[in-house]
């Protein structure tokens, strides 16, 4: 009789609901604990000086419970390395250090979240570097956008934040090959579950786990998943010595330090396991409601990728295996906006999305007031739903009442 535990199964061939269940999460070798305990710990004991136990010395540098996270963030987004981070900002902020250097350049969307535009416009832009805003989904834009031997960085959101705007991941990987920068996906709105951007040709996969992988609003955090074999931008020797994307990101996120930490590590695995229960629901809700919008007399425009008349369908179809739980429409005026936003029961009024339940929210002063009077800036009759779980008649009728 032997009591030795069994090897660990390789689930890269599993799918998705699988991976996301399982990946990193092997039985807890001494109890048998089936979830990966919380290691609630800043420092491990050492067998002797510099003998580590399975690598494990301070839990900045390497944690169980994260380390955990992120081989489950690598399984679902098919990549060689994830990183997992205290926010989505802290993320994005370890990626553009480890790519970037005073005088480089960098292509945004004409529509990015206001916080990534706020970091890069005046935080990094202090720091020397320029960008430029382009509409993503037009491809020639893109092209001309990109200053060849400056042009470090092409950064893509799809679907875009708040305006739904669909850009073709596999064309801009090709510009941006081709240009020897680096292409990072932000994934959060598509999820894994729906988009897999590494394997369209993305070096790099950006998600704020907060939202749909967290799933339940109880957790910030954020993570990067690296594809394998990227690299950095062309010229650009990571700190490492090398010219591995990978690794110039772990050794930035281990001296930045902006990591999750074990409790929030242990929430937003809870919340991947039922992803993709989640987002087939999310997914039906949204479609739904925006079939609703669009025919309701008072909303002047419904934007929302899985309408035919979007004009991202076909690109969202082809790369997408949904069509999300975003939902943007317009009211004709910013008082009527405010006012829809105040109107709502079900839908709650707040920042943030992805949970479970619906919010609502006025992105020209809320999410994206940072961006006000810039080139990014969003119409002020937008409304913003994330579209939750509950049950849709009850959704379609708060909004009719809101909109009565």
């Amino acid at each position: 009789m032997t009591t030795d535990e069994p090897s660990r199964h390789d689930w890269t061939r599993a799918g998705f609901a699988t991976r996301a269940i399982h990946a990193g999460q092997d039985p807890d070798p001494t109890t048998g604990a089936v979830v990966p305990p919380i290691y609630q710990v800043s420092t491990f004991k050492q067998d002797g000086v510099g003998g580590l136990r399975n690598g494990y010395e301070y839990s900045r540098s390497a944690n169980p419970t994260r380390a955990a996270l992120e081989e489950a963030l690598e399984a679902v987004e098919s990549g060689a390395r994830g990183f997992a981070f205290s926010s989505g900002l802290a993320a994005e902020d370890t990626l553009l250090r480890a790519t970037l250097r005073p005088g480089d350049h960098v292509v945004v969307p004409d529509d990015a979240y206001g916080g990534t535009y706020r970091l890069i416009a005046r935080v990094f832009g202090p720091w020397g570097i320029e960008h430029t805003a382009v509409d993503l989904s037009d491809v020639d834009a893109v092209a001309a956008a990109i200053d060849q031997g400056r042009t470090k960085a092409v950064w893509v959101e799809t679907p875009t934040n708040p305006l739904l705007g669909i850009a073709d991941i596999a064309a801009l990987s090709a510009l941006a090959r081709a240009a020897g920068a680096v292409l990072a996906v932000d994934n959060t709105f598509g999820t894994p579950y729906l988009q897999q951007p590494l394997a369209l040709g993305a070096d790099v996969v950006v998600h704020s786990t907060t939202k749909y992988i967290g799933g339940h609003s109880d957790v910030v955090g954020g993570a990067l998943v690296v594809a394998d074999g990227a690299q950095l931008p062309v010229g650009l020797m990571g700190p490492t010595g090398t010219t591995s994307l990978a690794d110039a990101i772990g050794f930035h996120q281990n001296s930045s330090g902006a990591v999750a930490g074990p409790f929030d590590s242990w929430l937003t695995l809870r919340g991947l396991k039922t992803l993709a229960l989640r987002m087939d629901r999310h997914c039906s809700n949204a479609l739904t409601v925006a079939t609703f919008l669009r025919d309701h007399p008072a909303v002047t425009q419904v934007i929302y990728p899985g309408l035919p008349e979007h004009p991202g369908h076909e690109v969202a179809s082809r790369q997408m295996s949904g069509f999300g739980g975003m939902v943007a429409f317009r009211v004709g005026s910013v008082e009527k906006a405010l006012d829809v936003c105040a109107r709502t029961r079900v839908f709650t009024l707040a920042e943030s999305l992805g949970g479970v339940e619906s919010l609502i929210e006025h992105p020209g002063r809320m999410t994206h007031a940072s961006v006000a009077g810039s080139a990014l800036e969003v119409p002020d009759d937008l409304v913003r739903l994330s579209v939750g779980i509950e049950d849709v008649a009850d959704l379609v009728a708060d909004l009719g009442q809101a909109l009565a």
